[in-house]
């Protein structure tokens, strides 16, 4: 019986069988409508990466809005961007009016964006936050998550209507640290609000988090820092500016007078020049410093110059230019007398267009920073372009600031920054290091000259001191204390009657009809070059 019964089973399973393979096969319906599948990945800069693939039956339309700003209590709202769009299929996708807003036709569309301030610190953690809201009926979505940590912790993740949430239904985390979200039958107007919470100092927290109300003008964490920096800055360039002033301040005293030998020479620090003297301690080339780069000339043997009358002078050729003069001395010599000219009177030089005092300005600026002893003029420009396209940005960031994001102040503080620079463009240091130490040594030079005493020099070598200093005094406007000081000298002394290089007191035994003439000089030549 065991046998029989047993066969009857076989047979019945195999006609069943049978029948099986010649009646339809029932297939699993599918269900009607939109289908999303969402992959999520938390870069370890904070940045929510998202692939979306969505699937749209014939006939139908897909929308879904990610509202850029989320009010998380009565008195706060949070703020999201998103960046990096890029879409393929049939949809589109665009950020406006505080929504970024997916739509897709009928078909295939895959879209793939990055949420940026996703992720804020909290007690021991810090809280990972996506939010989505439907505008059409959803079949199935389909979502996983990957963070950098796979210690995740659901804290709440939410469907429903705005105001109406329920807890999602098909939402879990796989030890492997993957989160999976799946959900059959959304409506729209539905939203999914996840919640999640990581180890802190996982990622960088950038939630960008403020009350609703709040002026975009409002102190924040972001516009404390930008003016902590500004006043940093702004420290740092004030010391900058008192320590450079302070390289050029008083110096010790340098003494003018080398003795050797039984005779004393003048002897100038560094080997500066009269004029560059004065270039270096005012930053500027004046008609002074020219006047006493003309007088150091003759008492360098290239020019001599010589009293007519009372009120009238001429200068002769005594010696050509060489290599020993500097370019802007060359400049003044040719100006004085140029090729083919031996001989001028300061009326001469009188004549429009005869003596260009520009142009000399120009060389003896020039010089100085050949020689390195001043920045160049466009380095130094390089501040003003500077501060002025801070204010720009400054302005720029400030208005983007204020309609987007809020912090609208550190635009402020960039453009403050950009002002304040060009306000201080004008006082900061034209000199160099080295320009700094020479300034040093032409303000010790000054201080020695000012203790100098004839008495202090042999009676042979005082024309030749009293001659080279008087240039240098020249240019610091006390020539005439120099004078004074060596009026009772005897130029004469040297066996060779009056001063080398001014004629017409030959036969004097001191300096005090020289005296009387030499101030009338140096004005006639400045007038000369004023009036150019």
């Amino acid at each position: 019986m065991l046998t029989s019964r047993g066969g009857a089973a076989a047979l019945l399973l195999a006609l069943t069988g049978l029948l099986a393979l010649f009646m339809p096969t029932a297939r699993a319906q599918e269900p009607a409508g939109v289908i999303l599948n969402v992959d999520m990945t938390l870069s370890r800069e904070g940045v929510l990466e998202v692939t979306e693939r969505v699937a749209v039956p014939p006939g139908e339309q897909f929308t879904m809005s990610l509202p850029l700003r989320v009010q998380i209590s009565e008195d706060s709202e949070r703020r999201f961007a998103v960046t990096d769009i890029e879409t393929t299929g049939p949809g589109t996708a665009e950020v406006a009016d505080d929504l970024f807003t997916i739509e897709a036709g009928p078909g295939e569309s895959t879209f793939r964006y990055s949420v940026q301030n996703t992720v804020s610190d909290a007690e021991g953690s810090q809280v990972f936050r996506w939010f989505g809201v439907l505008n059409v009926d959803i079949a199935e979505i389909h979502a996983t998550l990957i963070s950098p940590s796979f210690e995740m912790g659901i804290v709440e993740c939410l469907l429903g209507p705005i105001g109406n949430t329920r807890p999602c239904a098909e939402v879990h985390i796989e030890p492997d640290g993957v989160l999976y979200l799946d959900q059959t039958n959304l409506h729209k107007g539905e939203s999914v609000d996840l919640t999640l919470q990581i180890p802190p100092g996982t990622v960088p927290s950038n939630a960008d988090i403020s009350g609703p109300g709040s002026s975009p003008f409002a102190i924040t964490g972001p516009v404390i820092i930008a003016f902590a920096l500004l006043l940093a800055a702004a420290a740092a360039l004030a010391g900058y500016l008192l320590w450079a002033r302070r390289q050029t301040g008083a110096a010790e005293p340098i003494p003018p007078l080398a003795h050797a030998e039984g005779r004393t020479q003048f002897s100038s620090p560094a080997g500066i020049l009269p004029g560059e003297a004065g270039v270096l301690l005012d930053g500027n080339a004046d008609t002074t410093d020219i006047a006493a780069t003309v007088v150091d000339l003759a008492v360098r043997n290239y020019l001599w110059i010589g009293r007519i009358g009372e009120t009238q002078w001429r200068m002769v050729r005594v010696n050509p230019a060489d290599e020993q003069l500097r370019p802007y001395e060359r400049a003044v010599y040719d100006a004085l007398l140029p090729a083919g000219t031996d001989e001028v009177t300061v009326a001469d030089l009188a004549a429009p267009g005869r003596l260009p005092a520009e142009p000399l300005r120009r060389t003896m600026l020039t010089d100085a920073v050949e020689r390195g002893a001043f920045i160049d003029p466009g380095r130094r420009r390089v501040p003003l372009w500077l501060g002025a396209a801070l204010i720009v940005l400054g302005a720029g960031v400030t208005v983007a600031a204020a309609l987007l994001s809020g912090h609208a102040l550190v635009g402020v503080a960039i453009a403050v920054a950009g002002a304040g620079l060009l306000a201080v463009q004008r006082f900061l240091p034209a000199r160099t290091a080295y320009g700094r130490t020479l300034t040093g040594q032409v303000r010790g030079l000054q201080q020695g000259l000012e203790q100098v005493n004839s008495a202090q020099i042999p009676a042979g070598d005082r024309e030749l001191v009293f001659s080279r200093g008087l240039p240098y005094m020249i240019v610091w406007s006390r020539a005439d204390n120099w004078v004074r000081t060596f009026r009772d000298i005897d130029p004469s002394a040297d066996d060779d009657p009056g001063l080398y290089w001014f004629g017409g007191f030959e036969g004097d035994r001191d300096l005090h009809r020289f005296a009387g003439h030499f101030p009338y000089f140096i004005t006639a030549v400045e007038g000369v070059l004023s009036a150019r």
